[in-house]
Parts: structure tokens; C-alpha cells; sequence
């Protein structure tokens, strides 16, 4: 059946200078493609679908492509033969053919996670798993694309951010402020979340959208929680454990030890981690022993005003006033010393 399906392709392309103008290259692949039983044998027995969707292919980003462009190997008909260990060494050789013309996401996929679990023997997405192979569309259109192309190994986690405050704004109008698996974690050198380094770098991830005026005047959001963060005794050690330790052992509280990680919900919410009623649970993560009144001397993303704290905000004052005093006497002392010790000279 195949041999006969090869003889009708090379007599298809010899016969193509005379073929009406539609009958280039992709009809003659069609003339075998379009049929739904192809498929390859893999040598542990499996089996892979050789069909391309007529429609998909006209709809793709890569329509004005010619098949060869991507299979230049299978420029020959009837197609050399080969043989492939299983399904995961199919993939990895269909990947090849995308570095072509996408030779930088290529190798930003390199450096990822997923391509370590591929290089171990496991299973992981490669480029045909995320885009597609024939019906390849624009990745960002409609935007909730991403986390549903996601979600196709990671169901447990799409389901909870669909549940978050993130995830229930992603099918509104205004879907381009909120953040997608890509923001978080990058499309192609996804690095593994799990490692220190990459919790260091929350606060800097969540700083892009939340100290953007623009985009948190739209919700009624504060942009100086990241500044305040910074500032913070939490935030001062994960600054310091950034520049130093870079990504060695786990260091708290980042964003994401308070708020959540994918289940992130509005801070008034019941379920929020960081409401009043439910903060002490969220502090026992790290303090274990903390007591019923231990947030209190948190002062959140808040500056200490006459409003909010004013003990720790009269205190602040007087600092601001006093250490430049004692400074400014003692530089004074010592200059009288020094001009009394030049005129008794």
C-alpha cells in the first residue's frame, strides 16, 4: 500500500509541468497525506497519524511555506525509509526542522527544563506539542491560548489559576493586563520553578505588572508594593541572597510564600491568603510558633503614616531628624577640635 501511495507521488511530480497552476507541491504531498489510515509503524509497535488537515494547513502561519521547507529530507519520492525507536525520538526529529528559521527559540528550548527531561529519556513538550505542525497559528492571539496549550500537561495547575484572580480576568476585556504561564515562567528556556533562583526573581516578576501606573490605575492597585517590599526586612534578605548566593538554598518570604502561586485571589477575598482572618495561618509557613498577634508588627505594603501605624511613623520621624543631628555634632566637635588645635599651635 505504501509503495503504491509512492509511485502516485513521483508520477504526480513528473506530471506537474503540466498540472494546473494549484497543483505545486503541497497538492502532490496532500495526494497522499489527506488520507486519514496513513500513518507510520514505530519500531516498539506504536503507531503515528500521517494525516494533514487540508483547511488547518491553509489557516497556519506557515501557509505560504512549501512542505519540503520544513521536510527536506522527503524531497524524494517515494520518501527514503526510516525508522524511529518510538514516539518521543519521532518528535525530537520533527523538532529539528523548526531551528531552520527559528534557530534562537530553539536554542533558548535548550537550556529549559523540558529539554533536560527529553535528554533523560522522559516525556516533555517539544515544538510541535505547544504550536502544532501543520495548523501553526499565531502563539498570543487569542492570549488565553497560552495557558490552554499549557494546561495540556499541566491540568492540576491550569484549573487552580482559572480559579485565581489572574485567571478569572484572562477571558475579559482587558485579558492583556493579566499575567500567563509565559510571563511567569518564559515560553522557550523555562527553567525549573523549583530552584531557588528562580523564587528570587518573584519579586522582579510581579514588580513588571505591579509597578506599572498605568496598568494598577485600572484596578485600583498600589504600584509601591514592590518598593515597600524592598524596603522590608523580607524583601532586604531576598536582595541580598540574589546578588550573593545566587539561587543556593530557599530563602523567605518572596511574593509567593504570601499571595500564592497560582491560586493567587483579590487580598479582600475570603480565601486570600494575606485577609486579616487568615494571615496568621499564611506567617506559621515560616514562623511556626507565631501567636495570634504576631502580623501586627507587619505593616504589609503600607508606609507608615498619621493613618496607618503612627507609632512606627512618629518613631520614623524622629529618626530622620536625629541621626542627621547627632552626626552633624559630632562632624562639629571634631572641626572645633581641629581649629582649636591650629590656633594654640
Amino acid at each position: 500500500m505504501r509503495a503504491a501511495r509512492g509511485w502516485w507521488c513521483a508520477l504526480t511530480l513528473l506530471l506537474a509541468p503540466w498540472a494546473r497552476p494549484e497543483d505545486d507541491e503541497v497538492e502532490t504531498c496532500l495526494g497522499c497525506h489527506e488520507d486519514a489510515s496513513l500513518e507510520m509503524a514505530l519500531a516498539d509497535g506504536a503507531t503515528r497519524p500521517l494525516l494533514v488537515d487540508r483547511r488547518a494547513l491553509a489557516g497556519s502561519v506557515h501557509a505560504e511555506l512549501r512542505c519540503t521547507d520544513c521536510h527536506p529530507e522527503l524531497a524524494e519520492i517515494p520518501h527514503p525509509e526510516r525508522r524511529w525507536k518510538d514516539a518521543a525520538e519521532f518528535q525530537a526529529g520533527m523538532q529539528q526542522a523548526c531551528q531552520t528559521c527559528h534557530l534562537t527559540n530553539y536554542r533558548h528550548h535548550l537550556d529549559s527544563v523540558h529539554h533536560r527531561v527529553l535528554e533523560a529519556g522522559g516525556f516533555a513538550p517539544g515544538c510541535v506539542d505547544c504550536h502544532g505542525s501543520h495548523a501553526v497559528t499565531r502563539a498570543a492571539e487569542p492570549r488565553s491560548r497560552i495557558s490552554d496549550t499549557c494546561a495540556a500537561c499541566h491540568s492540576e495547575v491550569a484549573e487552580t489559576y482559572a480559579g485565581s484572580v489572574h485567571g478569572r480576568a484572562l477571558g475579559g476585556e482587558n485579558a492583556g493586563d493579566v499575567p500567563v504561564c509565559t510571563d511567569c515562567h518564559r515560553s522557550h528556556d523555562i527553567v525549573n520553578p523549583r530552584q531557588a533562583g528562580f523564587l528570587l526573581r518573584t519579586p522582579e516578576q510581579c514588580g513588571r505588572c505591579h509597578s506599572d501606573p498605568e496598568r494598577m490605575q485600572k484596578y485600583g492597585l498600589s504600584t509601591d508594593v514592590l518598593r515597600t517590599y524592598l524596603s522590608d526586612f523580607h524583601g532586604t534578605t531576598a536582595s541580598l541572597s540574589q546578588r550573593t548566593a545566587r539561587g543556593e538554598g530557599r530563602v523567605t518570604a518572596v511574593c509567593v510564600d504570601c499571595h500564592g502561586v497560582h491560586d493567587i485571589a483579590k487580598v479582600d477575598d475570603s480565601e486570600s491568603r494575606v485577609l486579616k482572618a487568615n494571615l496568621v495561618k499564611t506567617c506559621r509557613n515560616c514562623h511556626p510558633d507565631a501567636s495570634e498577634s504576631f502580623p501586627a508588627a507587619w505593616l504589609s505594603h503600607f508606609e507608615p503614616s498619621w493613618e496607618k501605624a503612627p507609632l512606627v511613623y512618629v518613631v520614623k520621624l524622629f529618626y530622620r531628624v536625629f541621626i542627621p543631628f547627632v552626626i552633624g555634632g559630632l562632624l562639629l566637635q571634631i572641626l572645633l577640635q581641629l581649629w582649636r588645635v591650629v590656633v594654640n599651635r
